[in-house]
């Protein structure tokens, strides 16, 4: 979905509407002597549109979100902000807490969208009954899944108050395609954006010959390339991250790619979509 010259967006069921490009943190915030160049860098995002940030009390023990919480200071309210809650922390109790705690190291009083950051022991219910506490309280405005296939989403929508999940957060990239098989036709028929995380693959698949090839025809860079490719199918989010201001500026530009159909046939020879269903990847 385009709404406007370089400008994506997807929306939320509750109608909500955030940038379809943000910015992921996974692996920011661990190394004292990047720590001024990994700020200017998210600040950098936010100020080209990449205003959906993504982070996790799982990244560096809370580093992550630390760093993003010096980010956002004095811009809260221009940022989308995602984070998570580990499978080992979602009882009812656990939730909150993880979520206060969270709260503490961000420096904010809200969170935007708060996910199970994948599976774990603990009943689907319970961990929903955290979020329903947290949303009451106002310390979270939306609630959502990440690394859920296809039956989690069905065993989810078939738990009371499922069916008001705002995403679903898998790996998917042109070397990621198994969730087109079933999972993402699935989501877009309930209305549930999918945020695309890795959409870049870290940088694995920027040397791939088909992908250099369409970037030279667009005079862009393979990994823009993969980036407008994620963001071609509406109500994608994707959610790259860099700690390079230069990075951050050739991601944003990313947006302005439209690409042909001539584009995406050779994308598919190069990266065959699926044919049957595969199990869900995460890294």
């Amino acid at each position: 979905m385009t709404a406007g010259t370089g400008t994506r967006v997807a929306t939320l069921p509750s109608g909500e509407v955030v940038a379809a490009l943000g910015q992921g943190t996974w692996y920011l915030g661990e190394d004292p002597r990047r720590r001024a160049a990994e700020i200017t860098a998210l600040r950098l995002g936010l100020d080209l549109g990449l205003t959906v940030v993504d982070t996790a009390e799982m990244y560096g023990d809370g580093a992550a979100e630390a760093l993003v919480g010096e980010a956002i200071a004095g811009r809260r309210d221009e940022v989308f902000l995602v984070d998570k809650v580990l499978p080992h922390h979602a009882t009812r109790a656990g939730t909150v807490r993880a979520c206060q705690e969270s709260l503490l190291r961000l420096g904010t009083d809200r969170i935007d969208l708060y996910l199970l950051h994948w599976r774990g022991r603990v009943p689907l219910a319970e961990t929903l009954a955290g979020f329903a506490d947290l949303l009451d309280a106002g310390a979270i405005r939306h609630w959502g899944v990440s690394n859920f296939d296809l039956d989690d989403m069905n065993e989810l929508y078939g738990t009371p108050g499922g069916e008001t999940v705002a995403t679903d957060q898998v790996l998917y990239n042109l070397t990621r395609r198994g969730p087109e098989y079933d999972l993402l036709p699935w989501c877009a028929e309930h209305g549930v954006p999918v945020m695309a995380y890795s959409p870049i693959e870290q940088g694995r698949l920027l040397g791939r010959p088909a992908l250099v090839a369409v970037a030279d025809r667009h005079r862009a860079t393979p990994a823009q390339v993969a980036l407008a490719w994620v963001l071609r199918r509406e109500g994608t989010i994707a959610i790259p991250r860099s700690a390079n201001p230069e990075h951050v500026r050739e991601n944003a530009a990313a947006r302005d790619i439209e690409l042909t159909a001539d584009d995406l046939a050779v994308l598919d020879a190069a990266f065959p979509p699926p044919r049957r269903p595969q199990p869900l990847e995460m890294l």
